[in-house]
């Protein structure tokens, strides 16, 4: 468990001694994205934003989860935000096959049997982010307060569609 994670705090106490002070956390942009955690995904960059501008959630594949949808709740609350991106990606695992099916991948591959988690994937990413899209713009507690619109990022080139 020692030095186990030695680089990153190294590389942590370098980026202390530069790093931004005197945020209020505010949204300033008045923005919150939903996005995969896929790490080729930088959602303040693609989208031209700056530190302190965004909200910005990551769940497996771009999900509105039931925790992304308290983050979306607060941000419109208590955090300025005012327009809310949902975005999904091309390439995604998450896409690539439905919960069983990656389950089925992951005991493969490793040996764990993930059981009866849900994981949320589904082959169909069209039909996900309409309903996601439905979720938030639903929702009691952000109707009147935000507008949603659900996007594709395209991994490959840069750029982002929006279909909802």
């Amino acid at each position: 468990m020692t030095g186990d994670f030695d680089d990153l705090l190294a590389a942590n106490a370098r980026y202390a001694t530069q790093a931004p002070r005197e945020f209020d956390g505010i949204a300033h942009a008045g923005i919150a994205v939903v996005t995969c955690m896929d790490s080729r995904l930088q959602p303040l960059e693609m989208l031209g934003l700056f530190l302190g501008e965004a909200k910005i959630l990551r769940t497996p594949g771009g999900r509105v989860t039931p925790n992304a949808l308290v983050g979306c709740v607060l941000g419109a609350h208590l955090l300025q935000v005012d327009r809310i991106l949902v975005i999904a990606h091309t390439r995604c695992a998450m896409a690539s096959g439905s919960d069983v099916e990656i389950k089925q991948r992951v005991l493969d591959t490793t040996g764990t049997d993930l059981g009866d988690l849900i994981l949320g994937a589904t082959v169909d990413q069209e039909t996900a982010l309409r309903e996601d899209v439905a979720l938030l713009r639903g929702h009691p507690a952000l109707q009147g307060r935000v507008t949603v619109g659900g996007f594709v990022y395209d991994v490959d080139s840069g750029l982002l569609t929006q279909l909802v």
